[in-house]
């Protein structure tokens, strides 16, 4: 699992989770196939801003969990994504 804080915020994060064309966006993590999550909106978003922030959850932070797909196909889903924001 990897994680990546986008410049710009929440409008920006979805730019980029929307432009992705192999990784699939889901609200968990762990499975076979690369999955990306937008903590803020999904698996923290009942957390008052403050307690985000103390943990690290910024409002452009994605969660990448690297699935079994080919590395080169995975690696250019991800430059392709980041051009979008």
């Amino acid at each position: 699992v990897i994680a990546l804080d986008i410049e710009g915020g929440k409008e920006a994060a979805f730019r980029f989770l929307n432009a992705l064309k192999i990784v699939l966006i889901s609200n968990n993590l762990g499975d076979a196939k690369s999955i990306a999550t937008h903590p803020a909106t999904t698996t923290h978003q009942r957390l008052p801003d403050d307690h985000k922030a103390a943990l690290g959850i910024t409002p452009g932070l994605i969660r990448l969990s690297v699935g079994i797909e080919d590395t080169d196909d995975l690696i250019a889903d991800v430059l392709q994504a980041l051009e979008a924001v």
